[in-house]
């Protein structure tokens, strides 16, 4: 399992990356197809002060996932990300029964 932090406009967060690892462990422990994830945080200024988005792409078998979310906190943004994962890889695992 390899996973990878960038960050656009954001300072680097230990504490930040702890929380996400252990939110993109628990896809990697049930989807064992899983071979990497790129991590993406960044702020936009926006009207509405919600500029804080969290993007996740997963590698495995088949197209790559990805996920992106804005919310008022990163973390906010990085558990809706991983809600949209765990339904694509759902999928994805339903697919690849099937063949």
């Amino acid at each position: 399992m390899d996973i990878n932090f960038e960050y656009d406009k954001v300072k680097a967060s230990d504490e930040l990356e702890q929380y996400t690892s252990e939110k993109i462990q628990k896809l990697f422990n049930k989807y064992e197809f899983i071979v990497r994830a790129d991590v993406f945080f960044k702020v936009e200024n926006t009207d509405n002060n919600t500029g804080k988005i969290a993007g996740i792409r997963l590698s495995a078998p088949g197209p790559r996932l990805f996920a992106e979310d804005n919310n008022e906190t990163l973390h906010k943004s990085v558990s809706e990300v991983v809600g949209q994962l765990e339904r694509q890889l759902s999928k994805r695992k339903g697919k690849m029964k099937s063949h």
